[in-house]
């Protein structure tokens, strides 16, 4: 009887001594004693609203500084459109820190998300990036979708001319659009070599014809062949127009 006595004790003592400290810890007590008062947000911000920040971050600061849970703080800031990293910190007695990276978007992705530099996936808001170039393929081989797009875009740039999609198929064969609307059929294997002597026969063939060059095809051992669309028609002037140019 003595024995359950002491450790009916002993129990009552540690909860005595346990609650409170579990309650300052959850914000049930003592949150307006050790309030949190300063919520520092760094990083950058090109992409990132630093007020959809705070606004993200404030609800979880106001039971105190030793309720703060810097997982949750962290997992809500990771939410927010173009957050690459979050670090968060606690400085005592009242201060909060949020630091953050974004993402840096270099093409679309199919199924309306962006790549990044780091070659990772994230979505973004809809609409946003249409300037940059987007790719078709799959997941696994986004390096080399990447690294195709690093080797192609200088080939045209010079003639004023952007890669605006570059397509790698199931079986591995490559296509390209360009802006002014030209698709070029690469192929398998080393595509590399065929794309820039395209590339460097190209104004010949743009000043030899002025109609739009709608597909190319590289697929070719010793030459490519060309599709052309057919240039408008010129405007036909009524002859009272034409009348009154002469006059």
């Amino acid at each position: 009887m003595n024995a359950l006595l002491r450790i009916l004790a002993w129990t009552l003592a540690i909860a005595l001594v346990a609650l409170p400290v579990v309650a300052v810890l959850n914000g049930w007590i003592a949150g307006e004693r050790w309030p949190m008062r300063s919520l520092a947000v760094t990083g950058e911000f090109n992409q990132v609203d630093e007020a959809a920040v705070r606004e993200a971050v404030l609800p979880m600061v106001q039971q105190g500084f030793f309720a703060v849970d810097l997982d949750q703080v962290r997992d809500a800031v990771a939410q927010l459109a173009w957050v690459e990293r979050v670090e968060v910190r606690k400085r005592w007695p009242d201060r909060l820190e949020v630091s953050l990276s974004e993402h840096t978007p270099v093409a679309r992705w199919t199924g309306g998300r962006m790549l990044s530099e780091d070659g990772k996936l994230f979505a973004a808001p809809d609409g946003a990036g249409a300037e940059l170039p987007l790719f078709e393929g799959p997941e696994p081989r986004i390096s080399e979708l990447m690294a195709f797009h690093s080797l192609a875009r200088p080939l045209f740039l010079p003639l004023g001319l952007k890669v605006d999609t570059v397509t790698l198929s199931a079986r591995g064969s490559w296509s390209l659009l360009l802006d002014d609307g030209t698709r070029i059929e690469a192929g398998r294997g080393e595509p590399q070599g065929r794309l820039a002597r395209f590339a460097r026969m190209l104004p010949g063939i743009r000043a030899a014809d002025p109609r739009l060059l709608v597909r190319a095809d590289l697929r070719y051992t010793n030459g490519f062949t060309l599709v052309w669309q057919d240039a408008p028609a010129p405007p036909v002037i009524p002859p009272a127009s034409a009348a009154q140019a002469n006059t």
